[in-house]
């Protein structure tokens, strides 16, 4: 059972090690029972294991006399979008996010479209826990609704809230790589509708990854290399159920996940002012930029769950996670890799300049991120360690451990959704982001004897 993760964020498990087909049909049938048979939105990313997952899930919802919609493979943000558009009371999407393949899991949804907040999943952790379901008799089980073109509604919202004309007038060269996620669904739809050539990575969603699923740097130079032979003005990158994204500019340079939800804010703060909220481990170039559009800028703990608690709180205009996650309430409470992409070419379509020189504009840093193996029992004995180690840092505690200077920062915490301690550093520089997490790490390791 050593690799099932179970938070009120969602399950992610190894296939055949943790998560098998009777542990997927008791977290099914909690939440048909939480919802007391109620209507339920159905999804997943294209791992070849959603299948039986999905087979597993359906069985438990209408034996607890759900009316179960299935979208089929559809991304995570749309399984959010549908939700609230077909006013169901409770939504559940497949997937194990940026996982490697072996991975799989679920993700619930509120009926307001978003993950479940503290309340609603404590609340759900003790069904599933006390293994109480409310399963009906043969009259009253649920039924199944298969959906068409679930795509159409997300869809229409984001082209909403953008200027399609201008965005078409670039005709932008757009390098895709949906590596065999869900977002190859939506994504070639929503790029061709806005007018733009696209190369198409892994555009087929059967989840078998032409590269280790996580968009970062290492994983992603292939995708680089693509953008300069086709001479295209910018390449996104998906992780695979599309609720994260990572961007690459014209020359080929990684610009990363940490930039995507910055771009975003500079793109949409001159035309709606308002609060932001990131959490506790994104970099500080999107304060920068709250401060100079003159908004205010805060921080909540790292999940989404908590970012979208704390946006509801200060009624933030825009918020999310330096994961490559972009979450606004005008599409719903959940990150979007979609209206993510949509943004950025809307901001280089109304200033005609290039991704490049765009970037080049914002606030530099350099920021780090690293790992440790261990159980997140550990986390306490590496705080105490980085205290000892930098005592002249402002400390931020409850979230693991985040130590602040002027300007650069060190945090670690536990992982919500792997068996690892994460390490993160930000500084101006990158030798002195890369000094902290040295420093660091022997601080952790010489504790842990």
């Amino acid at each position: 059972m050593s690799q099932r993760i179970l938070s009120i964020s969602g399950l992610r498990g190894v296939v055949g090690d943790g998560l098998d087909p009777e542990y997927i049909v008791q977290f099914a049938a909690a939440l048909g029972t939480m919802i007391d048979g109620g209507k339920v939105i159905l999804s997943r990313d294209g791992r070849s294991t959603g299948l039986w997952i999905r087979d597993a899930v359906v069985s438990a919802l209408q034996a607890t006399g759900c009316d179960v919609i299935d979208a089929g493979i559809a991304s995570t943000p749309t399984c959010g979008v549908l939700v609230k558009h077909y006013h169901a009371q409770a939504g559940l999407q497949v997937t194990a996010s940026h996982n490697p393949v072996q991975w799989n899991g679920l993700k619930p949804f509120s009926p307001e479209g978003s993950v479940f907040d503290q309340e609603t999943g404590d609340r759900f952790l003790k069904l599933l826990n006390g293994r109480e379901f409310n399963y009906r008799s043969w009259s009253e089980m649920g039924h199944v609704e298969m959906l068409q073109d679930s795509w159409r509604s997300h869809f229409d919202k984001i082209l909403s809230l953008i200027d399609i004309e201008s965005i078409r007038s670039r005709k932008f060269k757009v390098v895709l790589d949906c590596n065999h996620g869900a977002g190859a669904v939506l994504g070639p739809l929503l790029l061709n509708e806005l007018g733009c050539e696209v190369s198409l990575i892994g555009g087929t969603p059967d989840g078998q990854f032409e590269h280790t699923p996580e968009p970062t740097e290492e994983n992603c130079r292939s995708v680089g290399e693509a953008i300069v032979a086709a001479g295209a003005d910018i390449g996104f990158v998906q992780d695979p159920d599309a609720d994260r994204l990572a961007i690459i500019d014209e020359k080929g340079t990684y610009i990363g996940e940490e930039l995507t939800l910055a771009l975003c804010v500079d793109h949409v703060l001159p035309q709606r002012p308002g609060p932001v909220v990131v959490n506790g481990s994104t970099s500080r170039v999107t304060a920068d930029i709250a401060e100079k559009h003159g908004c205010d800028f805060s921080r909540s703990y790292v999940g989404e769950a908590n970012v979208v608690a704390h946006m509801r709180e200060v009624q933030a205009v825009i918020g999310g996670e330096g994961n490559g996650g972009l979450i606004d309430p005008k599409i719903g409470w959940v990150r979007d890799s979609f209206l993510a992409m949509a943004y950025v070419l809307e901001h280089l379509s109304e200033r005609t300049l290039s991704l490049s020189e765009w970037v080049a504009s914002l606030p530099c840093y350099a920021i780090i991120k690293d790992k440790i193996e261990c159980a997140p029992e550990a986390v306490p004995v590496a705080a105490a360690a980085l205290k000892k180690a930098f005592p002249d840092a402002q400390v931020s505690e409850g979230d693991g451990l985040r130590l602040d200077w002027e300007k650069s920062w060190v945090q670690v915490r536990a992982s919500n959704t792997e068996p690892i301690m994460r390490i993160i550093a930000e500084a101006p520089e990158a030798t002195a982001a890369q000094d902290l997490i040295r420093r660091s790490k022997s601080a952790i390791m010489a504790a842990f004897g």
